[in-house]
Parts: structure tokens; C-alpha cells; sequence
């Protein structure tokens, strides 16, 4: 058996294990005079003076505390707060930090190598509302499922600490500390560890352009984490380009390695970085990235996406290209295919309403649809051209997190949509389109529970919030009631019912389909070529790989339609059984799915 390891993060800051046996303390506040480590032992309490250092920095080594000692920084002598880079905090954002050993976990995946990214299937999920149980531990027990499904990566929703134990996640205070209520560092270090085994990479869902409301205490001690100059919907921006910037973009830039280092993660998804404002070079997602490749993305391979609303290309390159990440969450697919399936076009949708199939057929051939034409909803033009990146580069999805709890009731597609044709055929084009697909949890199985978004703010705060949301969404469900949370977890007995088992059965076909027939031409694909839709009917998409040409062909209305294009190929899958009987007569029936795989003119 290979030996098994411990793996740890050198950081210069949080608390350390020394070679000594000490525990090095290192803080940076700039504003604080003074700053002392309180630990907590079962007898009492200690107070242990730091040593001021230069540019606002503390620091202390101390025989006095070890692994498992619970600490709290004690500011000018009036205020206590947690170390904003713990690496636990047992009692909550609002309790003390604990001391950990990072290499008493003993990992037994040394030989362990994610699969090339242009192959990924991502699936992306919740903690808290995966499983009953609502730990790492429940994901865990779940991972054959996934593996058999056809997904090769789980994308974990943020499990930095957050306030309470309700949360998505993107309210996190800690970034180094995982939630609590999810587990502890070495069942979390379990979680990754048995998806490796299972032959799953494992992606962390980071947030780096905001802190939460509630547990954040750095404008005590360092306001400098800040920036006015810039807004976002947070309020102040985090300070990437500003006076003090460095110590900051070090948080940061630690933070994506600790994950991917210390516990192994195989990739990274940056939410929003339309709201990182970073006027410097290099931009703090180069960095990051560059950071990312040139460490642990040495010697295996390193996921990196990003959510990004300007469909901005500078932070996008070939897999694995140093100083790039890898792809970018595609809003434009989703958009498109929602306006066909729901027939919405209010808010963002908008954009799409008017021709949701050219704009699709060019989204799927070319990546985004908006390239630099005016969005209507933005009022100013969006996105820039796509054409020389690669389909690997764009993460098409039916749903995720955000798309379904951008709404008031957080209902998924199955609510929304009665037409099963429908559903059917928008999955196929998902799945064996050449862009890396992301299923959210249930999806692959049509579950009906929504997922609204919901939170544990202490009550005044969550009263504020509350409010906000009703006007931001009329008629939304309480984030705060615990039975918001409830009605988010997915129930696993509804498998056996029959519906739902042929839906699973449905999308682990598909699944198959794409491992054997498209993923061993997805490297040669370069941007495919988009006919037909601009009456708002038919079309069809083809990919040139080598000597070998993919092929869609798609009726995504509920009429039929004539077929535009060409046919040439073996169908490799067809929504119609008889698909390869109709297609010759030039007409296509209604939600109908054809992919072809043939030879090159």
C-alpha cells in the first residue's frame, strides 16, 4: 500500500505548529496598538502579550498552547475577536479559534491525478441539504451515487464559516475555517479523500470579493481590508489596488492555496469576480491563478472557473495555461434555454427573449452570446469575442445554485416546466454538448424540493435582511425560518419512485453517450459553427475535430420544424427513435435531439 501522508499550508499568518512544538500566533492589525492571545484552558484563561513588528503586524511563539488549544486575539485590551485565518472554529464565527495539526490526517491519495478539465462534469452541491444528516460525513456516504451517475467533479457550495449553522455559504467570515456544522477539518480532509478513491476530483466554491455581515470583524483592527473607493452590493469593495493592498492580496492568495494544498482540493470556482475591483497588474485572479499553477498545479492537475456577469476573456486560456483559469460559469447558455423552456422574460431574461435560439446556437458554438452587443437590461454593451477560446472554456448548466434561488420561492425547472419533452431535450444538449456540463444536486434525478435561499443571522440583522429580499423578490419565503432551510434538502427516497429513477436513468445515458463518443474528441475541438435560428426555429451546431465532425441538430420548439443544415453522420443519440428515418424527409418534430458524429467534408 503507497504510505500515507499529512499535508500542510505554510501560511504567515494564523496560528502554526512550530518544529519546536510551539504554536507560532501571527496577526496582522494595523490599526491595534496592542494585540494579546487569550487561551483558553479547562482550569481558566492566559493572556500572553504579542510582539508588535513592523507595516501592523503581531506575533508570538508560546509553549503555552498545542494542538486542540482554543485562542482568541484580544485587541487594545477591549475587544476579543477570532483569528480571520483559523483553520477551525469549533464554537462558531462568533467563538474561539482552535488550534490544529494539519498533518495528523493521514492522506492515502498521493498517486491521485484529477482528470484533464476539458473532460470535467461537474456536479454541484450544497452540504447542509445534500443528504439528511447535512455534514461531510453525509456527502461522503453519497459519492457512489455520483460516480456512477457519470459526473468526474463535485463542486462544493462555499463551506467557509458562516454565522449560525443556515447558510449557502456565500456569507462566510472565516475563509480558512470550515463550517462547523458541516464537520471538522478531518472529515472534511475524509470527504476529499474518499472522492478521490471513488474517482471524483473535488472543487471549492471561494468568495473573495466580500465578507459576510455578521462575525466580521476586521474594520476593527483593519480597516485597510477595505477599499470605499470602490462599491459593490456588499458595500465596500475588498482592497486588491489600494493603499496596504499587499497584506491583503496575501489573505487571499494563501486562502486558494491552503484549500488546494492542505486539503487537496483538485480546483477552485471564484464567485463573482465582476466584484473584485482591481485596477493593479497583475489582476488579483492572474495572480491567484498564476499562484495556483506554478504551486500545486506543478505536479497535478488544477481546476480553476471563475462567475464572471461582463463575460470578460482576460482571465480565461487554454487548460492549465499559467496565470489563466481554466473556464467561466456560461450565464448566456442558461439564459437562452430557460426563455425557451419557461417562456420568462423579465429581469435579465430580457436580453434573451427575442431570439433565445440564434443566441443559443451562437452561445453553443462560440461560447458567449453576448460579445459586445448593447444589452437591453444592462443598458450598455456586454462581453467581449469568444471565438479563439476553446468549448472547455465555458460551464453550461440547466441550473445551479444561483439560478434557481434568484427567485422568490427558489422552484427548480421541474416546477416551472410540466413539459417533460422539453426537459429532455434541453438536458441533451447540455450533456453532450462539448463545454464542460454542471448538474446541481437532484437534478439528475428531477427533484422537486426548491432551493430558496435562506441564512441564520442573528434575529435583527435577519429581520433587515428579510425585508430586503421581499422587495428585492415579492413574495419570498423567510431565510431565517428554519423550515426555508427544510424545504431544501433533497429527498433520497423519492429514487424509488418511478418518475424519478427514469429521469436518473435518463441522464446516466447521457452521461455514457459523452464518455465514450464525445470525450476523446473534446481536445481536438476548437469553436464550433452555428446554422440556422435566426427565424426562431431549427438549427444546428458543428464541431470539427480532426477528421471527424460532431453535430447537433435541434428543434427546441413546440412545433415542427424543417431541418437546416446538414445530416451527414452516425447518430450517436436522438431524443425520436426514429431519427434517422425523419431526418432524410427534412423535418424535425417538436423538443426534438439529434447528435451525429460523421467524417469531415
Amino acid at each position: 500500500m503507497p504510505p500515507k501522508i499529512g499535508r500542510q499550508h505554510h501560511m504567515p499568518f494564523g496560528a502554526q505548529l512550530t518544529a519546536a512544538g510551539e504554536v507560532r500566533f501571527r496577526l496582522w492589525a494595523p490599526a491595534a496598538q496592542q494585540v494579546d492571545v487569550i487561551l483558553y484552558h479547562t482550569g481558566g484563561t492566559q493572556l500572553l502579550a504579542m510582539r508588535a513588528l513592523p507595516d501592523g503586524w503581531f506575533a508570538l511563539e508560546t509553549a503555552a498552547a498545542r494542538a486542540g488549544s482554543l485562542y482568541r486575539f484580544r485587541l487594545d485590551g477591549v475587544r476579543e475577536v477570532a483569528d480571520p485565518a483559523s483553520r477551525c472554529n469549533p464554537q462558531g464565527v462568533h467563538g474561539p479559534s482552535e488550534v490544529i495539526d494539519p498533518t495528523a490526517f493521514a492522506w492515502d491519495d498521493e498517486g491521485w491525478r484529477a482528470p484533464p478539465w476539458p473532460t470535467a462534469v461537474i456536479y454541484e452541491l450544497h452540504v447542509g441539504t445534500f443528504t439528511p444528516e447535512g455534514t461531510f460525513a453525509g456527502v461522503a456516504a453519497r459519492l457512489e451515487h455520483l460516480a456512477h451517475l457519470g459526473a468526474t467533479a463535485v463542486e462544493l457550495m462555499p463551506v467557509a464559516a458562516f454565522p449560525g449553522t443556515r447558510d449557502w455559504g456565500y456569507d462566510g467570515v472565516l475563509p480558512y475555517a470550515p463550517q462547523g456544522s458541516y464537520g471538522t477539518p478531518q472529515e472534511l480532509k475524509a470527504l476529499i479523500a474518499a472522492a478521490h478513491r471513488c474517482g471524483l476530483a473535488v472543487m471549492l466554491d471561494v468568495v473573495y470579493n466580500h465578507f459576510g455581515p455578521e462575525g466580521n470583524y476586521l474594520h476593527w483592527y483593519a480597516p485597510q481590508f477595505f477599499n470605499e473607493r470602490h462599491v459593490t452590493p456588499w458595500g465596500p469593495a475588498i482592497n486588491f489596488d489600494g493603499p496596504d493592498s499587499a497584506a491583503v492580496r496575501e489573505f487571499f492568495i494563501h486562502n486558494a492555496l491552503y484549500w488546494l494544498e492542505e486539503y487537496h482540493f483538485d480546483g477552485l470556482r471564484l464567485d463573482a469576480i465582476h466584484a473584485l475591483h482591481d485596477a493593479s497588474e497583475p489582476h488579483i485572479v492572474n495572480e491567484i491563478a498564476r499562484a495556483a499553477r506554478a504551486g500545486p498545479g506543478r505536479t497535478r492537475t488544477i481546476y480553476l472557473t471563475v462567475e464572471n456577469l461582463d463575460n470578460a476573456v482576460r482571465f480565461l486560456g487554454a487548460a492549465g495555461a499559467a496565470a489563466t483559469c481554466d473556464a467561466q460559469w456560461n450565464d448566456d447558455t442558461h439564459h437562452c434555454l430557460h426563455v425557451l423552456l419557461s417562456g420568462e422574460s423579465g429581469t435579465y431574461y430580457a436580453d434573451y427573449a427575442r431570439q433565445p435560439h440564434a443566441l443559443l446556437c451562437r452561445s453553443l458554438a462560440e461560447g458567449f452570446a453576448y460579445q459586445g452587443e448593447v444589452s437591453r437590461y444592462a443598458g450598455a454593451p456586454r462581453g467581449q469575442s469568444s471565438t479563439h477560446l476553446p468549448p472547455s472554456a465555458f460551464v453550461n448548466f440547466l441550473q445551479n445554485h444561483d439560478q434557481i434561488g434568484n427567485r422568490a420561492r427558489g422552484e427548480r425547472l421541474t416546477a416551472l416546466v410540466p413539459n417533460e419533452a422539453a426537459l429532455r431535450a434541453a438536458a441533451a444538449v447540455l450533456l453532450l454538448a462539448p463545454a464542460p456540463p454542471l448538474l446541481f444536486m437532484g437534478e439528475e434525478w428531477a427533484a422537486t424540493e426548491p432551493f430558496p435561499w435562506f441564512c441564520d443571522f442573528e434575529p435583527e440583522l435577519a429581520s433587515r435582511v428579510y425585508a430586503h429580499r421581499s422587495r428585492e423578490f415579492p413574495g419570498s419565503a423567510d431565510p431565517a425560518d428554519v423550515a426555508t432551510y427544510a424545504s431544501a434538502r433533497l429527498d433520497w427516497r423519492r429514487l424509488d419512485e418511478p418518475a424519478h429513477a427514469h429521469a436518473l436513468e435518463y441522464h446516466r445515458q447521457l452521461l455514457a453517450i459523452r464518455r465514450r463518443e464525445i470525450a476523446p474528441l473534446i481536445p481536438q475541438l476548437r469553436a464550433g459553427r452555428c446554422t440556422g435560428a435566426e427565424a426562431g426555429g431549427a438549427f444546428t451546431v458543428q464541431w470539427a475535430a480532426g477528421e471527424q465532425v460532431l453535430r447537433l441538430i435541434a428543434n427546441l420548439t413546440a412545433a415542427t420544424a424543417p431541418l437546416v443544415g446538414g445530416a451527414a453522420g452516425r447518430v450517436i443519440f436522438a431524443t425520436q427513435r426514429d431519427a434517422g428515418a425523419t431526418l432524410p424527409g427534412r423535418q424535425l418534430a417538436p423538443w426534438s435531439v439529434v447528435w451525429l458524429l460523421g467524417a469531415r467534408p
